[in-house]
């Protein structure tokens, strides 16, 4: 059974890159349609299916192409990478849904570049590899840039711009120490480099490169201000896939080098909670003031990412706990603000707008779409019955473990973060959901949302739902993916084997402890 499941890993990448083609050759839009949905849903049955193999069986690796030397692209899926590649394949889906019913599609490349989009996923979320996590990271960019643009708004060629000045200057820098990594090292192989960063000056000047460029990709503070003012230039659709697939993959591979490569090294801890406390700062607050919906849903989404990663600091009283709360965290945010961006694309694709002062009483005139965003904010806030309550009550009973000052520190700027976050979603309900009902003359009282554009919302919406109802069993596996993650020496022996070779020795290189 381990060797089928190993040789499958590969198609996980492989699929959506041979699905793009057909898509791209298919002469009719319900074909190219149809694929674009069944990859995603197909690849949601895949990462149950890994899931469920890797909770009970440990990591699983596959070696393409292997070479003396450990010279490989080598695959590895465990239960943190198959729960991470599940919901990527949920919002995906939901996402693409939205596209279909709001017309995107109409462009012959739109399906093949979302497909793309998948593939570079894919690939970054079960390599072990730095160079391939650069390599698949790129597949993730160039497609990107052509669905930001391919409206051809002069306002969407220039959020084009910044991205892709933002994401080329990452992905030199990510590249610049990949190599320098290998330079000093040896390898960049992420089982080789085990420990390596963790009191060794150049690795660990290595790693550091590497997590800034990664960093910069997440939108964390002080490299963050691109990600607001880009991704609501584009459609809501393609926004719903930016902010679950590129961002969390990002957070995917900080966890997984944090790990591996500095071994949960805790003198890096005040350093994490301050960085963290100030994007909380900037992304609770930056959304006060924004003119549209989707402009104030970036900010959330800035919001999301310190929650995740401030748990990196705080691992001392129980790792897989504190681990296991970032990665609930996770999940919930890449659906509830998956749902909550969809659903203002709904509003922008009926009314024309998403701005805040141009819309009101969408309570009474849509009550359907007023749910599905009252649902999608209590969520991101933390309210029941949505996933964001469980999500951050595990962030801070974990963090409050730890019962150092940082820990209060934290909680206290999880909470004023939280209540931030609340009014700037109180905001865009109270202008755009209650108030006066649009004018006759503005507005056609026919002119309602049309049920299409609002399922794929609700579906992600009522996914949030499910996960607070059975929150046992989804903490139960994102404890397994926690424990996975923190098993190191299994991660270590599915990718290198029993006799590997040409790894390097952490206490001799130059300036190690």
């Amino acid at each position: 059974m381990y060797d089928l499941v190993s040789q499958m890993l590969p198609l996980f990448p492989a699929v959506p890159l041979i699905a793009a083609a057909f898509a791209l050759l298919a002469p009719w839009r319900p074909v190219r349609d149809a694929i674009m949905l069944v990859v995603p849903a197909v690849g949601i049955f895949a990462g149950l299916g890994l899931l469920a193999y890797t909770v009970n069986n440990g990591p699983v690796a596959h070696n393409v192409g292997m070479y003396p030397g450990n010279v490989a692209i080598p695959f590895v899926g465990d239960s943190f990478s198959a729960i991470m590649l599940t919901t990527a394949m949920i919002v995906s889906f939901g996402a693409n849904w939205f596209a279909i019913a709001g017309g995107e599609t109409k462009s012959r490349y739109y399906p093949s570049l979302t497909l793309i989009l998948l593939t570079g996923v894919a690939g970054a979320l079960i390599t072990a590899d730095l160079f391939n996590f650069f390599v698949f990271i790129e597949v993730m960019l160039l497609p990107s840039y052509g669905l930001i643009t391919m409206s051809g708004t002069w306002a969407r060629l220039a959020s084009g711009r910044a991205f892709v000045l933002v994401n080329l200057f990452a992905s030199t820098l990510l590249v610049v120490g990949v190599g320098y990594m290998y330079s000093v090292t040896g390898s960049v192989n992420i089982a080789a480099l085990n420990g390596v960063a963790a009191g060794n000056g150049p690795a660990t000047v290595a790693a550091g490169l590497i997590i800034i460029a990664i960093s910069a990709k997440a939108g964390i503070f002080p490299v963050h201000t691109w990600l607001p003012r880009t991704y609501p230039g584009t459609s809501a659709a393609v926004m719903g896939l930016f902010s679950s697939l590129h961002t969390k993959v990002a957070v995917y591979m900080l966890y997984r080098l944090y790990v591996h490569l500095f071994d949960l090294d805790e003198r890096w801890g005040a350093l994490i909670v301050v960085v963290m406390i100030l994007s909380m700062a900037v992304g609770s607050f930056g959304g006060l003031a924004e003119a549209t919906i989707r402009r104030v849903l970036g900010y959330q989404m800035l919001n999301g990412m310190p929650f995740i990663l401030i748990m990196l600091a705080f691992t001392a009283a129980d790792g897989q706990r504190a681990l296991a709360a970032g990665i609930l965290y996770t999940i919930h945010h890449m659906i509830t603000v998956g749902s909550l961006i969809l659903a203002s694309g709904a509003i922008e694709e009926t009314y024309g707008t998403g701005r805040v002062n141009k819309l009101s009483g969408l309570a009474r005139r849509d009550p359907i779409i007023a749910w599905i965003f009252a649902a999608g904010a209590f969520s991101v806030v933390g309210f029941p019955p949505f996933s964001g309550m469980w999500g951050k009550v595990m962030l801070v009973v974990e963090i409050a473990r730890n019962g150092n000052g940082w820990a209060w520190a934290a909680i206290t700027a999880i909470v004023v973060a939280s209540f931030a976050a609340f009014l700037a979603m109180l905001r865009v309900w109270r202008k755009v959901f209650w108030g006066r009902q649009l004018a006759q003359d503005e507005v056609p009282d026919e002119l309602v949302i049309r049920k299409k554009l609002m399922a794929p919302s609700a579906a992600l919406i009522l996914g949030s739902l499910t996960m607070f109802i059975l929150a046992g069993p989804v903490i139960d596996f994102t404890m397994a993916a926690a424990g996975d993650l923190l098993d190191t020496g299994s991660y270590i022996h599915a990718v290198l084997g029993d006799d590997a070779v040409a790894l390097p020795n952490p206490s001799v290189l130059e300036g190690g402890a």
